[in-house]
């Protein structure tokens, strides 16, 4: 059995745990696009021959660039950020502070590491302003992610990394590509606001205009589209015309730890290759 392998990037919303069932619905192709990367976990575990990586989170972006590039450099300095001396709350917030002064991508990317592993839960939140805003997690040891940057960097070679919105992922696909988008999800209840799943803040027309852009883009240039979402009336509605399956997974939906339970995860498929062949 082969070993999963983890991101090196803690993610809320992360796809770990539920790779090996989702990787099942994926189809075959030859490239993979994947309008919202995040850390990386189906690009990890997946085996295609190339990846189209797209992200709007110019940060990300930029540290899976930088450790494509040049990974020993980049372990070699962000290592350095991983002493119990930096493991502070006021050497946080001074990192934090000077994160959001810093343009030079080497650094941010150095900080945005220790900032992922020594924030609270791996949070990846900005304000209005563009400022990372994250609190201090106070743990006992944060673990640097050695194996898992190497890991990231030798997949990575087989990679295209692009700062881009989902709209303009979906005009870079051609023949022979498969997408997996795995966006910010909609909101289990009405009183849910979208702000608390991401800071962009990813409305019910991305969501609707996400599920138009996934079947035309199956329909009429053949090219298949996953997508991961809540099985939810909403999202089911949104992306009719897929072929649709579930995953039960668990997460955490209320504040308290109480709060888990089981929420099925909707994986819905529009591929005009399999209607074809089942009409």
């Amino acid at each position: 059995m082969i070993k999963k392998q983890r991101a090196f990037l803690k993610w809320a919303g992360g796809k770990f745990k539920l790779v090996d069932a989702l990787t099942q619905h994926l189809p075959q192709g030859d490239r993979l696009v994947e309008p919202f990367v995040g850390a990386g976990s189906v690009f990890l575990n997946t085996d295609y021959q190339q990846y189209l990586l797209c992200d709007i989170n110019h940060d990300l972006i930029n540290l899976y660039k930088i450790v494509q590039a040049t990974p020993e450099k980049y372990i070699r300095a962000a290592k350095a950020m991983f002493s119990d001396t930096k493991n502070d709350k006021q050497v946080y917030y001074q990192v934090r502070s000077e994160f959001n002064q810093v343009s030079d991508p080497f650094l941010r990317s150095v900080y945005f590491l220790y900032m992922n592993r020594h924030g609270f839960n791996g949070l990846c939140r900005y304000n209005k302003k563009g400022g990372f805003n994250v609190p201090f997690g106070s743990y006992k040891r944060p673990y640097f992610p050695h194996d898992e940057i190497m890991a990231f960097a030798d997949k990575a070679q087989k990679a295209e990394f692009r700062c881009i919105g989902y709209e303009e992922a979906f005009s870079f696909t051609q023949s022979g590509d498969v997408v997996y988008c795995d966006p910010p999800y909609a909101p289990l209840s009405t009183t849910a606001s979208f702000t608390t799943y991401v800071g962009s803040g990813f409305s019910l027309d991305d969501q609707a205009l996400l599920a138009r852009k996934a079947r035309h883009t199956a329909i009429d240039r053949g090219i298949p589209v996953l997508i991961s979402n809540h099985d939810i009336p909403l999202t089911r509605e949104l992306y009719h015309g897929a072929r649709f399956d579930t995953i039960q997974v668990q997460r955490n939906i209320s504040q308290n730890g109480s709060g888990r339970k089981k929420v099925d995860e909707l994986m819905a498929l529009y591929d005009d290759r399999y209607h074809s062949e089942n009409d």
